[in-house]
């Protein structure tokens, strides 16, 4: 995506990004498939405007299979999909986007390899320097963390909330992850996130129902369907 301030050539691209606001739900390692699909599902209902495929410890194959039964449920509910680490996949799959880390290549190649109609979300962790350079390089939204203690990656690096206030001069949305409940988010909104992503506190409940209430608990905090920012200009 173009830097802030210029001509937008890419009219679906933004439409896209514009979305990357409120629940961003971001699946946990299901070796289940159906357990999977009704548990995104679950939290779709519930509010979840994005959803982030991650399975960390799925083969190739399986990763494939879920990412396609994902896909087929954004289709119908019209939710973003989002794949994590693997552009490729997301571009197999017709995901609204990927999103990298700081060990998933450069930003210019999961463009080239998505196309320029899809998403390229980019981790910044606690750097905003990276941050910086990102939206530079044509990342398209910033996501910062951990905010809070995460059980899901216990040694992630601290990030403070001057980190979001200081970054929406940037112009892109940005996404605030790390240990985020419904009874710690609306702080980050305060602070200027936009999204926040969450996995244990929406897909740590025990049953399809008990997800969705757990989504709507955290989407709530947020507007529905759109940024909470000002329109970018």
């Amino acid at each position: 995506m173009p830097a802030a301030g210029t001509d937008e050539p890419f009219p679906i691209l933004r439409a896209r990004a514009r979305r990357v606001a409120g629940l961003y739900a971001v699946t946990p390692d299901f070796a289940d498939t159906p357990a999977l699909t009704a548990a995104v599902e679950a939290a779709l209902k519930g509010g979840a405007s994005a959803i982030q495929y991650r399975n960390k410890t799925a083969a190739p194959d399986l990763r494939r299979t879920q990412a396609w039964a994902l896909a087929r449920i954004l289709a119908t509910r019209g939710g973003l999909l989002i794949v994590n680490d693997d552009a490729a996949l997301a571009a197999e799959v017709g995901a609204d986007g990927v999103h990298i880390g700081g060990d998933d290549g450069a930003i210019e190649a999961a463009r080239e390899t998505v196309g320029p109609d899809r998403i390229v979300g980019v981790s910044c962790y606690n750097d905003s320097a990276r941050a910086r350079a990102a939206a530079a390089a044509g990342a398209d939204y910033l996501a910062f963390g951990s905010f809070f203690a995460s059980t899901v990656k216990p040694d992630a690096r601290r990030a403070e909330l001057s980190l979001l206030q200081n970054a929406r001069e940037l112009g892109l949305p940005l996404v605030a992850i790390g240990g985020i409940t419904a009874g710690n988010a609306q702080v980050l909104r305060q602070a200027g996130a936009d999204a926040v992503a969450v996995i244990s506190a929406v897909f740590g409940a025990c049953d399809p129902d008990a997800i969705e209430a757990a989504a709507r608990s955290i989407a709530v905090i947020f507007p529905r369907g759109a940024s909470s920012r000002v329109e970018h200009a």
